[in-house]
């Protein structure tokens, strides 16, 4: 049964980017390397790591929730500056870093540079 303004202490991760490659280098290095690298890092914290393209550009955005603050500080120790992190960092540009929730001071740190809006809990039905 959903309830109303219960912080279930999600973290929403909300990255639009630019594509430097064809979307079919993209999607091959996505489906091929990049989720499957993801999925053998995460744990259970790990909700949702999806990817959405635009019908036609070179613009896409990548979505992930993670069950707590800690579950993303986890999965981004295990995985910020490996090969496939690195080849994301080629392939795409960081346009737009958006975050829903709490978030730790370390991955705050780590993401810094990249300039993202965070923005906390208020209220809603979940």
């Amino acid at each position: 049964m959903m309830e109303l303004h219960k912080n279930q202490g999600q973290v929403t991760v909300i990255i639009d980017v630019s594509f430097s490659e064809d979307t079919n280098t993209i999607k091959e290095f996505i489906l091929n390397e990049q989720c499957p690298f993801i999925k053998s890092q995460a744990g259970d914290g790990l909700l949702k790591f999806e990817w959405f393209f635009e019908d036609a550009g070179n613009k896409g955005t990548l979505l992930e929730v993670f069950e707590n603050p800690n579950a993303w500080e986890e999965l981004a120790d295990k995985v910020i500056g490996t090969p496939v992190n690195l080849r994301f960092g080629e392939l795409c540009t960081v346009e737009k870093m958006t975050v829903l929730g709490e978030i730790t001071e370390k991955t705050r740190e780590k993401i810094n540079a990249m300039g993202p809006l965070i923005k906390s809990y208020v209220g809603g039905i979940n």
